[in-house]
Protein backbone atom coordinates (compact mmCIF):
# COMPACT_ATOMS: atom_id res chain seq x y z
CA UNK A 1 0.00 0.00 0.00
CA UNK A 2 1.53 3.48 -1.26
CA UNK A 3 2.12 5.93 1.61
CA UNK A 4 -0.43 8.21 0.51
CA UNK A 5 -2.85 5.64 1.38
CA UNK A 6 -1.69 5.00 4.61
CA UNK A 7 -1.93 8.83 5.48
CA UNK A 8 -4.93 9.17 4.65
CA UNK A 9 -6.48 6.24 6.19
CA UNK A 10 -3.87 7.31 9.24
CA UNK A 11 -5.61 10.87 9.38
CA UNK A 12 -9.26 9.96 8.93
CA UNK A 13 -8.49 7.26 11.83
CA UNK A 14 -7.31 9.94 13.87
CA UNK A 15 -9.77 12.32 13.12
CA UNK A 16 -12.27 10.18 15.84
CA UNK A 17 -12.07 8.90 19.46
CA UNK A 18 -10.30 5.80 20.33
CA UNK A 19 -13.19 2.78 20.19
CA UNK A 20 -15.42 4.22 18.28
CA UNK A 21 -17.05 2.33 15.46
CA UNK A 22 -16.52 3.95 11.45
CA UNK A 23 -19.38 3.48 9.58
CA UNK A 24 -19.26 2.31 5.91
CA UNK A 25 -21.39 5.23 4.52
CA UNK A 26 -19.53 7.78 6.40
CA UNK A 27 -15.90 6.76 5.25
CA UNK A 28 -17.58 6.75 1.95
CA UNK A 29 -18.49 9.97 2.39
CA UNK A 30 -14.69 10.60 3.26
CA UNK A 31 -13.80 9.30 0.10
CA UNK A 32 -12.81 5.89 1.15
CA UNK A 33 -14.49 3.27 -1.59
CA UNK A 34 -15.61 0.07 -0.58
CA UNK A 35 -12.38 -1.44 -2.48
CA UNK A 36 -10.16 0.30 -0.58
CA UNK A 37 -11.83 -0.61 2.66
CA UNK A 38 -11.15 -3.87 1.58
CA UNK A 39 -7.33 -3.25 0.80
CA UNK A 40 -6.88 -1.40 4.41
CA UNK A 41 -8.43 -4.93 5.34
CA UNK A 42 -5.85 -6.81 3.78
CA UNK A 43 -3.19 -4.24 5.58
CA UNK A 44 -4.73 -4.79 8.54
CA UNK A 45 -5.74 -1.18 9.34
CA UNK A 46 -9.20 -2.00 10.17
CA UNK A 47 -11.52 -5.47 10.23
CA UNK A 48 -15.38 -5.89 9.92
CA UNK A 49 -17.83 -6.05 12.54
CA UNK A 50 -20.38 -6.57 9.97
CA UNK A 51 -22.02 -5.19 6.78
CA UNK A 52 -21.54 -1.43 7.03
CA UNK A 53 -18.98 -1.64 10.01
CA UNK A 54 -15.57 -1.07 10.89
CA UNK A 55 -13.18 -0.95 13.90
CA UNK A 56 -9.62 -0.14 13.89
CA UNK A 57 -7.45 -2.85 14.30
CA UNK A 58 -6.52 -3.01 17.86
CA UNK A 59 -9.58 -1.80 19.19
CA UNK A 60 -12.59 -3.79 20.75
CA UNK A 61 -15.90 -2.74 19.56
CA UNK A 62 -18.28 -1.07 22.97
CA UNK A 63 -21.98 -0.44 22.36
CA UNK A 64 -21.34 2.92 23.51
CA UNK A 65 -18.79 3.51 20.66
CA UNK A 66 -21.43 2.35 18.43
CA UNK A 67 -24.00 4.45 19.40
CA UNK A 68 -21.63 6.98 19.46
CA UNK A 69 -21.50 6.44 15.46
CA UNK A 70 -24.39 6.58 14.62
CA UNK A 71 -25.41 9.20 16.58
CA UNK A 72 -22.10 11.36 14.94
CA UNK A 73 -21.19 10.01 11.68
CA UNK A 74 -25.12 9.86 10.69
CA UNK A 75 -27.47 12.52 12.92
CA UNK A 76 -29.06 9.57 14.22
CA UNK A 77 -31.72 10.46 17.12
CA UNK A 78 -31.01 7.14 18.68
CA UNK A 79 -30.09 7.43 21.96
CA UNK A 80 -29.65 5.40 25.19
CA UNK A 81 -32.90 6.27 27.22
CA UNK A 82 -34.93 4.77 29.82
CA UNK A 83 -34.07 2.89 33.11
CA UNK A 84 -30.68 2.81 31.25
CA UNK A 85 -30.05 6.58 31.17
CA UNK A 86 -31.30 6.96 34.80
CA UNK A 87 -28.79 4.78 35.97
CA UNK A 88 -25.84 6.36 33.80
CA UNK A 89 -26.94 9.66 35.58
CA UNK A 90 -27.38 8.06 39.14
CA UNK A 91 -31.01 8.31 39.20
CA UNK A 92 -32.25 4.77 38.98
CA UNK A 93 -33.61 3.56 42.11
CA UNK A 94 -32.08 -0.08 41.98
CA UNK A 95 -28.30 -0.19 41.56
CA UNK A 96 -27.18 -2.42 39.22
CA UNK A 97 -23.93 -4.01 39.88
CA UNK A 98 -23.39 -5.00 36.35
CA UNK A 99 -25.03 -3.90 32.98
CA UNK A 100 -26.84 -6.93 31.95
CA UNK A 101 -29.58 -4.75 28.99
CA UNK A 102 -29.70 -1.50 27.44
CA UNK A 103 -32.63 0.55 26.45
CA UNK A 104 -32.08 2.39 23.04
CA UNK A 105 -35.12 5.28 21.65
CA UNK A 106 -34.93 6.43 18.68
CA UNK A 107 -37.25 8.03 16.11
CA UNK A 108 -40.37 6.44 14.86
CA UNK A 109 -38.92 6.14 11.19
CA UNK A 110 -35.65 5.01 12.79
CA UNK A 111 -34.04 1.33 13.17
CA UNK A 112 -31.33 -0.14 14.15
CA UNK A 113 -28.96 -1.29 11.47
CA UNK A 114 -28.04 -4.79 10.96
CA UNK A 115 -24.90 -5.14 11.90
CA UNK A 116 -26.26 -3.59 15.34
CA UNK A 117 -28.63 -5.97 16.06
CA UNK A 118 -26.31 -8.92 14.90
CA UNK A 119 -23.11 -8.09 16.98
CA UNK A 120 -23.08 -9.80 20.28
CA UNK A 121 -22.39 -6.85 22.75
CA UNK A 122 -22.36 -9.16 25.72
CA UNK A 123 -25.68 -7.84 26.87
CA UNK A 124 -29.38 -7.83 25.97
CA UNK A 125 -30.43 -4.27 23.70
CA UNK A 126 -34.27 -3.26 24.00
CA UNK A 127 -34.63 -0.91 21.57
CA UNK A 128 -37.80 1.55 20.70
CA UNK A 129 -38.79 3.85 17.56
CA UNK A 130 -41.30 6.23 18.60
CA UNK A 131 -42.77 9.46 17.84
CA UNK A 132 -43.93 10.33 21.24
CA UNK A 133 -41.67 13.11 21.94
CA UNK A 134 -39.79 14.95 19.60
CA UNK A 135 -36.59 12.91 18.23
CA UNK A 136 -34.01 15.24 20.12
CA UNK A 137 -36.21 16.76 22.68
CA UNK A 138 -34.63 16.34 26.30
CA UNK A 139 -31.27 15.11 25.54
CA UNK A 140 -27.91 15.45 27.55
CA UNK A 141 -24.66 15.09 26.54
CA UNK A 142 -22.84 12.54 28.77
CA UNK A 143 -19.26 11.89 29.47
CA UNK A 144 -17.84 8.36 28.29
CA UNK A 145 -14.02 9.17 28.73
CA UNK A 146 -12.99 9.12 25.48
CA UNK A 147 -16.36 11.09 23.71
CA UNK A 148 -19.45 12.35 24.81
CA UNK A 149 -23.04 10.75 24.34
CA UNK A 150 -25.98 12.11 24.04
CA UNK A 151 -29.03 10.50 26.38
CA UNK A 152 -31.82 11.16 27.88
CA UNK A 153 -32.46 13.69 30.74
CA UNK A 154 -34.05 12.54 34.12
CA UNK A 155 -37.26 14.15 32.88
CA UNK A 156 -37.14 12.66 29.37
CA UNK A 157 -36.02 9.18 30.55
CA UNK A 158 -38.85 8.54 33.03
CA UNK A 159 -41.29 9.42 30.43
CA UNK A 160 -39.91 6.74 28.43
CA UNK A 161 -40.06 4.39 31.21
CA UNK A 162 -43.48 5.39 31.44
CA UNK A 163 -44.14 4.76 27.71
CA UNK A 164 -43.02 1.64 27.68
CA UNK A 165 -45.04 0.68 30.97
CA UNK A 166 -46.79 -1.47 32.19
CA UNK A 167 -46.09 -4.20 29.85
CA UNK A 168 -42.32 -3.81 29.62
CA UNK A 169 -41.72 -1.49 32.83
CA UNK A 170 -43.16 -1.86 36.34
CA UNK A 171 -44.86 0.94 37.19
CA UNK A 172 -44.27 1.11 40.57
CA UNK A 173 -40.37 1.30 39.86
CA UNK A 174 -41.30 4.48 37.85
CA UNK A 175 -43.31 5.98 40.82
CA UNK A 176 -39.65 4.71 42.93
CA UNK A 177 -37.92 6.81 40.21
CA UNK A 178 -40.18 9.76 40.44
CA UNK A 179 -39.57 9.91 44.64
CA UNK A 180 -35.98 10.46 43.53
CA UNK A 181 -36.23 13.22 41.40
CA UNK A 182 -36.95 16.26 43.53
CA UNK A 183 -34.81 18.86 41.95
CA UNK A 184 -36.31 18.80 38.48
CA UNK A 185 -36.58 22.46 36.65
CA UNK A 186 -40.35 23.03 36.39
CA UNK A 187 -39.61 24.86 32.97
CA UNK A 188 -38.08 21.48 31.61
CA UNK A 189 -40.72 19.60 32.97
CA UNK A 190 -43.46 21.88 31.11
CA UNK A 191 -41.69 21.99 28.08
CA UNK A 192 -41.67 17.99 27.41
CA UNK A 193 -45.11 17.54 28.92
CA UNK A 194 -46.25 19.86 26.71
CA UNK A 195 -44.60 18.16 23.43
CA UNK A 196 -45.47 14.73 24.15
CA UNK A 197 -48.10 13.62 22.44
CA UNK A 198 -48.92 10.46 24.58
CA UNK A 199 -51.75 10.69 26.88
CA UNK A 200 -51.16 7.72 28.77
CA UNK A 201 -47.82 9.19 29.75
CA UNK A 202 -48.73 12.36 30.97
CA UNK A 203 -51.68 11.60 32.71
CA UNK A 204 -49.28 8.65 34.92
CA UNK A 205 -46.20 11.41 35.28
CA UNK A 206 -48.31 14.20 36.79
CA UNK A 207 -50.41 11.66 39.02
CA UNK A 208 -46.77 10.64 40.44
CA UNK A 209 -45.49 13.75 40.30
CA UNK A 210 -48.33 14.91 42.45
CA UNK A 211 -48.41 11.66 44.77
CA UNK A 212 -44.60 12.45 45.68
CA UNK A 213 -45.12 15.51 46.74
CA UNK A 214 -42.40 17.49 44.86
CA UNK A 215 -41.98 21.40 45.49
CA UNK A 216 -41.28 21.98 41.62
CA UNK A 217 -45.07 20.60 40.72
CA UNK A 218 -46.48 23.45 42.31
CA UNK A 219 -45.42 24.88 39.01
CA UNK A 220 -46.28 23.02 36.32
CA UNK A 221 -49.27 24.68 34.29
CA UNK A 222 -51.53 21.72 33.80
CA UNK A 223 -54.23 23.82 31.22
CA UNK A 224 -51.32 24.16 29.08
CA UNK A 225 -50.92 20.60 28.87
CA UNK A 226 -53.04 18.53 26.24
CA UNK A 227 -54.47 15.74 29.01
CA UNK A 228 -56.79 14.32 25.98
CA UNK A 229 -60.24 12.80 26.46
CA UNK A 230 -61.46 9.84 28.06
CA UNK A 231 -60.27 7.12 30.47
CA UNK A 232 -57.57 4.74 30.16
CA UNK A 233 -56.88 1.68 32.05
CA UNK A 234 -53.75 0.10 32.36
CA UNK A 235 -54.97 -2.89 34.10
CA UNK A 236 -57.85 -4.96 34.67
CA UNK A 237 -59.10 -4.42 38.30
CA UNK A 238 -57.51 -1.84 39.39
CA UNK A 239 -57.95 1.60 41.35
CA UNK A 240 -59.57 4.37 39.52
CA UNK A 241 -57.59 7.90 39.84
CA UNK A 242 -60.71 10.03 38.83
CA UNK A 243 -58.63 13.74 39.10
CA UNK A 244 -56.74 11.93 36.22
CA UNK A 245 -58.62 9.70 34.46
CA UNK A 246 -56.91 6.37 34.57
CA UNK A 247 -57.24 3.27 36.54
CA UNK A 248 -53.83 2.05 37.63
CA UNK A 249 -53.19 -1.10 39.69
CA UNK A 250 -54.03 -1.91 43.38
CA UNK A 251 -50.14 -2.05 44.33
CA UNK A 252 -49.29 1.92 43.21
CA UNK A 253 -52.36 3.43 44.40
CA UNK A 254 -51.70 1.88 48.00
CA UNK A 255 -48.02 2.76 47.57
CA UNK A 256 -46.39 5.00 50.39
Amino acid sequence: MSLEKEQKINRLLNSQPFGVVYLSSWLTENGFSTQLLNRYKKSNWLYSIGTGAWMRVGEKPTYEGAVYALQQQTQSSIHLGGKTALSLLGKAHYLELSIQRIVLFGGSKEKLPAWFNKYDWGLKVNYCSSSFLPSKAGLQSFDQGNFSLQISNPIRALLECLYLSPKRQELVECYEIMEGLNNLRPKQVQELLEQCTSVKVKRLFLYMAEKSKHDWFKFINIDKIDMGKGKRSLVKDGVYIAKYSITIPKVLAEYE
